[in-house]
Formats: C-alpha cells, structure tokens, sequence
C-alpha cells in the first residue's frame, strides 16, 4: 500500500504534459501573432524588408479618410442589424416559448443559417438580392418595385443588414428562449391573479427580466460586427462595391496587409480596431451598470 501511494505521488506532476499541447499551441498561434503585430504596427513592412518608423503607421490611419470610411460602414451596418435583429428575435422567442408543439423543429429551422459557413450562406443570399430574386418577389407583394440591392451604395448595406439578421436570427432567438424558460413561472400566476393581461405580463414583468439578456447580445454583437468581413466580402467583393459601401475595418485590414503588402499599416490597423472593441465595450458595460444602479 505505501509503495503505491509513493508511486501515485511521485506522478502527481504528470497531468502537466496533457497541458503541453495545448499550452504550446497557445503559444505558437494566439500569443505570438498579438506580439508580432504589435511589433510590426511600429515597422515599415512589407514581409521580407522592415524599417523602424515609430508611430507613422497609427498616424497614416487616422488621417486617412477610406479608414474612416470603413469605421462608418461597420457601425452603420452592425447598428442597423442589432436595432433591427434582437427586437424581431425576442417577438419570434417568445411566441416559439408559448408553442406546445413542434418547438424544437422550429428552432433548429431558425437556427441553420446562423451554423452554416457565411461564405456558404452569402453565397446563395446573392441569388435573394438578385432583381428578380426572392427579396424582390416578396416586396413586390406589397407594390414595391424591384430593387437592385447590389447596385446602389444605400440599399448595398441594407441588403448586408438584411442577410445578417437571417444569417444571426438562430442565435439570438436560442439565447433569448433560454432565459425565457429560466423566468420562475410564479411571476406570471402571480400578475394574473391580480388581473394582468398576457401583453401586460409580456411587457411590464418578462421584458424588463431580459435586459441582462439583451445586453449580453448587444455587446457580443457589437464584438462580432466591427470584425465584419466574410459575408460583405462575398457580397461587395474585395474592393467592397459599390463605392466602397460594404469596405470594412477588417476589409481595409485585409486589403493593406495581402494586397499592398503593407504589413506595418494593416498591424496598426487591428490594434486600433482592438482598441474601438475595448473601448465601446467598457463604455456599453459601464452604461448598462450605470442604469441597472439607477
């Protein structure tokens, strides 16, 4: 018995090199890019040749209009889809949360678009905004006429609104019906006991219980909005046509660092990009305490 216990504590140690891989990988893939870009935001760079030139790099950017350009392309468009998105989300939820059949059906239908690869999904909304595609067809129900969605800078971002609150209209609605089902059900026999509507309930009881619900989704879809790049890639092309409408920041990004070769600049670029993500995300937090004290 002591023979084995002094073996077991002579291998306490071991479950270190279970840890190694993935330590390593940590390493090698996530530490070492931040701090190699962080080193190159400060160089001239075009991969092979490199030359010191202190801040030029964050000075080229903020003085340079096609980044401020794509700074209001990605707040315009992931404002819109937020404003728009979580609203609809949380209407569909809560009647998905009052079914008694087919609820899980329905939610794994919402939820396809937002697991399927972007560049898929993208893909195929093309033949949606087509003139004579589905969009299209379905306003022209109501007398619209056929909107070229990909042809006029306006109605280019919209058609990117459009596609992201389908492509992302799963996730909030499984988020929000998950904390739809964590309300104690008591709240509600109690406001009807005292004569409360189902919409009063909905509205003056359910609703203020999600906004830690609508926070969380406001802030990671902020996070995941200004890296925007995939879905207006495919749409707009490298260049985000038309006139730059669907250029993003991690567009320009990727534009100066495998376009222009211009390593330094597109380094400078994702660590002002970081620092918007920093900051908005603080101030929303601390804005969203600030009301919840009050």
């Amino acid at each position: 018995m002591r023979n084995t216990t002094k073996k077991l504590r002579d291998h306490d140690n071991t479950w270190y090199l279970f840890l190694l891989p993935t330590i390593l990988g940590l390493l090698l893939f996530t530490a070492y890019p931040i701090l190699e870009s962080f080193r190159l935001s400060f160089f001239k760079s075009n991969g092979t040749i490199e030359e010191f030139i202190g801040l030029q790099n964050y000075t080229y950017i903020f003085n340079n209009d096609l980044f401020w350009k794509t700074v209001w392309n990605t707040f315009y468009i992931t404002f819109f889809q937020l404003l728009i998105g979580i609203p609809i989300a949380y209407i569909i939820a809560c009647i998905i949360n009052e079914l008694k059949i087919c609820k899980n059906f329905i939610k794994s239908l919402f939820f396809i678009p937002y697991i399927t690869p972007v560049v898929a999904s993208a893909t195929v909304f093309l033949f949606v905004l087509h003139p004579s595609g589905l969009l299209n067809s379905f306003i022209g129900l109501f007398g619209v006429e056929p909107i070229n969605w990909l042809l006029y800078p306006t109605t280019a971002q919209w058609g990117t609104i459009i596609f992201s609150n389908w492509q992302a209209l799963g996730f909030y609605i499984i988020i929000i019906l998950a904390n739809l089902q964590s309300i104690p059900t008591e709240l509600d026999k109690a406001a009807q006991v005292d004569g409360a509507t189902k919409i009063q309930i909905w509205w003056h009881i359910t609703t203020p219980l999600m906004k830690g619900t609508f926070r969380f989704l406001i802030i990671m879809g902020w996070i995941s909005g200004l890296q925007r790049f995939s879905d207006v890639y495919v749409l707009g092309g490298a260049q985000g046509s038309p006139a730059r409408s669907l250029f993003t920041i991690v567009g320009f990004i990727y534009e100066r660092g495998f376009g222009s070769f211009e390593f330094g600049v597109a380094s400078a670029a994702a660590y002002v990009l970081f620092a918007i993500i920093a900051i908005f995300t603080i101030v929303n937090m601390t804005l969203t305490n600030l009301k919840k004290e009050q």
